[in-house]
């Protein structure tokens, strides 16, 4: 078996080095994350009967079932389900109730484990169950809900499992680009949704869970033959891949025992607290802006931003360009000496958070106007890709033993902002939804951005922090030798 996968890597990654290998596949994995998250959002529109679709309302109070079929002019004969708006909002939020658990446990679960096996059996077993939506929707309400909490459950561990692979492959100077790679959900969003939108239009709303759970479970298999936890285990590698990766990243290859999270020291540590801060600010305004925009268009600008799909995918792919662009750019600096780490961790975050707050306060002058608004929406959300740049890996440089850990506590924090979000913008605008309630919520979102710029400004580092490694005194002078974080080209 050993030698059976050791050949199809060499087949598969033959004129690839191991270390542009794992940048590819956490790339289309990223992109496979937001694959199987969104795929709902764009199938529940069919999925859900619409009254005036049918002859006559009467016939509809009529039925017994809780779904029905039927036919439409230019569309298949699909099965539709009776859930009412409640229910829909119900279930598209329900995937962070599982999500919310698991941010904290998968960080710290990577770092004893190996985020090969976090990160791959996460993915592979949420491809399952996405291909096990259409039945679970048959089966129940209550089905497909639960469905949904497991996946967020999954997939929640997915995102902090990829900072300890981090530490033990990608070179400190490298690291930025290596980040952006996490970005590319943001492309897998916008490439998502056209595509399954045309294979519902053609084949029924089942078909997106279908074609989605089938590449998930593709990635999964190519994920486990090409991808290892470090240099040290990877059975394709060249020698002089692994030596160079393993004097750029000195590894304690002692497996005996894991060093225990020094809670306290990290529960007292301002750059941590930077991270877990920033973060939550950054995240909050991402989620209000893409969960609200269509609603504060369609509302106060009277303008349905769902019927243009390139409009609606600006965001996302903007967001990406910007996180490739900046990484590369950080990295430059850092590895020609121009900016230190902290330097540049701290210029790249203030630009990425800071300079959106100050585009939520011209939104609150400027905001009734259609052009405007999605002039500056895009463009607040296109800057914040440069969150890659700055705090979004910045755990790898203070401590890049517990990196999942603290990614996990940010992420966790984080999560709650898209309920927030919406709970926010819910009770500013039930009872008047009018231009002057959505001022108070730029307002506010101004104030959380800028906040966030300012803690990571004051308090963030690049430094590698002592407590990294609290049980090896003799690793730690080794580490001053020649640091993690290392400032030299």
């Amino acid at each position: 078996m050993a030698k059976t996968e050791k050949s199809f890597a060499r087949n598969f990654t033959g004129c690839l080095t191991c270390v542009q290998v794992l940048n590819i596949m956490v790339l289309l994995g990223f992109m496979l994350n937001y694959a199987l998250r969104v795929n709902l959002t764009i199938a529940i529109v069919e999925m859900i009967y619409d009254e005036k679709d049918n002859q006559t309302m009467a016939a509809a109070a009529n039925l017994t079932t809780h779904m029905n079929v039927t036919e439409h002019p230019g569309h298949i004969e699909q099965t539709r389900y009776h859930w009412d708006t409640k229910q829909k909002n119900h279930l598209l939020g329900c995937f962070f109730w599982g999500y919310v658990l698991t941010e904290l446990p998968g960080g710290r679960l990577a770092e004893i484990i190996g985020a090969r096996r976090v990160f791959g059996y996460s993915t592979l077993l949420a491809s399952i169950l996405t291909l096990l939506s259409p039945g679970a929707a048959a089966a129940g309400f209550g089905w497909i809900v639960a469905l949904r909490v497991v996946l967020g459950f999954l997939l929640g561990a997915t995102w902090p499992a990829i900072l300890p692979m981090a530490s033990k492959w990608i070179p400190p100077m490298d690291r930025s680009k290596f980040m952006s790679n996490m970005m590319a959900s943001s492309l897998g969003a916008a490439i998502t949704m056209p595509i399954c939108g045309f294979l519902i239009a053609h084949f029924g709303w089942e078909s997106a869970f279908y074609f989605t759970g089938i590449i998930g479970v593709m990635w999964s298999v190519a994920w486990f033959a090409v991808v290892y936890d470090s240099p040290a285990q990877h059975p394709r590698i060249t020698e002089t891949e692994r030596n160079y990766l393993l004097k750029a990243l000195p590894q304690d290859n002692n497996t005996k025992g894991h060093i225990p999270v020094p809670w306290r020291a990290m529960l007292l540590s301002p750059p941590v607290w930077a991270i877990i801060i920033t973060h939550g600010a950054s995240v909050f305004g991402y989620f209000t802006v893409v969960n609200q925009l269509p609603s504060y268009i369609e509302s106060i600008l009277h303008f349905n931003i769902k019927h243009n799909g390139l409009l609606s995918s600006l965001p996302y792919l903007g967001k990406y360009l910007c996180a490739l662009a900046s990484s590369v750019l950080a990295d430059s600096l850092r590895r020609s000496g121009r900016l230190s780490t902290t330097a540049a961790r701290k210029l790249f975050t203030g630009f990425a958070v800071g300079l959106p707050g100050i585009m939520m306060v011209v939104q609150a002058y400027f905001g009734h106007d259609r052009v405007w608004s999605i002039a500056i929406f895009t463009l607040a959300l296109t800057i914040n890709g440069a969150v890659t740049a700055g705090y979004l890996g910045n755990g790898l440089d203070i401590a890049p033993n517990f990196s999942g850990t603290i990614f996990g506590m940010a992420n966790t924090l984080s999560s709650f902002g898209g309920w927030l979000s919406t709970y926010m913008v819910g009770e500013l605008t039930k009872v008047h939804n009018t231009y002057e309630q959505w001022q108070i919520v730029f307002y506010i979102l101004a104030g959380t951005y800028v906040l966030g710029a300012l803690c990571f400004v004051t308090l963030g580092s690049g430094e590698l922090q002592p407590w990294n490694s609290p049980k090896s005194p003799a690793a730690d002078e080794k580490r001053e030798v020649q640091p993690l974080n290392e400032e030299k080209a």
